[in-house]
């Protein structure tokens, strides 16, 4: 086997593996998704006996990325890293034209290659270090939007938002509503973890989450992905929060890494979920019931962005109608 086939083999089981892990959910959030992605991205790019050309490379990377695309849809992080490297490639292309331009002599088309690959990997290990540090800088903002003596509201366990809550207690004292989200009960466990940083918290179960809004000054809400038309694919339980805190005219603040933009359009907001085990909701101890009922536990929410009044993301805050803009900076070099 020459040395081109073993690359291509290698490259192949490594998307493989990573395809099976998706198809079986082996690795599931969008930040475990989004670092597994680039790497396997970074692996293809530095394989240059695969390619010649800018085109050719991202010819190469949207196919490997469609084959991870495919194998979990509902992972949107995946094809947002796609489309930011194949931006990416897109970018440093332009940028080595132009050097080759203004240069004397043509660069010959193989130091080009070269070129690009090495600028291309070294921009994705940034953009891999953007993305591991994107919560912690989503944090370092938490005083700018958390005041003294409010009460907040959330729900589930989103690293984002526990580590927001977090950094803000270290100067503020403020009180934290948490819905239990049942029947994973992530909200319990977001609760133990807030009151042992010693911020003052209360769980509500999820049925009370209307009848405490009118005591709250801002809902604050984590979330899987955030599509074209701002709005989020979100734990189950963040559309009746957000309807809720809407009739009180409660603000609703959103923290979104930039990795969860997608540039995809919710045609069809079904698609955009998950359905989970119903057995925590009606388990085989009700099996008389079972013939008569369809038992549904979906994973997600989809939350329209006339919900939503703003979104902190890891380079500034934003509102929902200025979604479709940071997407389009990302990917427009497609």
């Amino acid at each position: 086997m020459d040395k081109r086939s073993a690359n291509e083999a290698k490259i192949d089981r490594t998307v493989e593996q990573l395809t099976n892990k998706l198809r079986r959910r082996l690795v599931t959030g969008s930040f475990a998704c989004a670092v597994e992605t680039a790497k396997l991205l970074s692996l293809v790019i530095r394989m240059p006996s695969h390619w010649t050309t800018a085109k050719e490379l991202q010819t190469l990377v949207k196919d490997k990325g469609r084959t991870l695309i495919e194998a979990q849809p509902i992972e949107l992080a995946v094809g947002s890293i796609v489309n930011k490297v194949v931006s990416l490639i897109g970018e440093e292309s332009e940028l080595i034209t132009i050097q080759n331009e203004s240069s004397n002599e043509e660069m010959d088309l193989l130091v080009q290659r070269d070129l690009l690959r090495n600028n291309v990997v070294q921009s994705m290990k940034e953009m891999l270090d953007d993305i591991q540090t994107a919560s912690q800088s989503i944090a370092n903002g938490a005083l700018e939007h958390i005041h003294s003596d409010e009460i907040f509201m959330t729900l589930g366990r989103s690293p984002a938002v526990e580590g927001f809550l977090k950094e803000a207690a270290k100067l503020r004292k403020f009180k934290v509503m948490v819905a239990e989200t049942s029947p994973s009960y992530g909200g319990q466990e977001l609760a133990l973890s807030l009151s042992k940083a010693g911020i003052d918290t209360t769980v509500i179960t999820d049925a009370s989450v209307f009848a405490v809004m009118s005591r709250v000054n801002k809902v604050i809400l984590g979330t899987h992905a955030v599509l074209a038309n701002g709005g989020l694919v979100a734990i189950s339980g963040s559309q009746v929060m957000a309807a809720a805190a809407k009739h009180y005219s409660t603000p609703v603040v959103v923290l979104a890494e930039l990795y969860k933009m997608s540039a995809v359009y919710p045609f069809d907001v079904d698609a955009f979920n998950l359905g989970a085990n119903p057995d925590a909701v009606f388990g085989f101890e009700d099996g008389y019931m079972i013939d008569h009922i369809d038992a549904i536990n979906p994973t997600y929410d989809f939350v329209v962005p006339d919900l939503i009044s703003l979104f902190i993301t890891n380079e500034g805050a934003y509102p929902p109608s200025y979604v479709s803009r940071l997407i389009y900076e990302d990917t427009q070099n497609i």
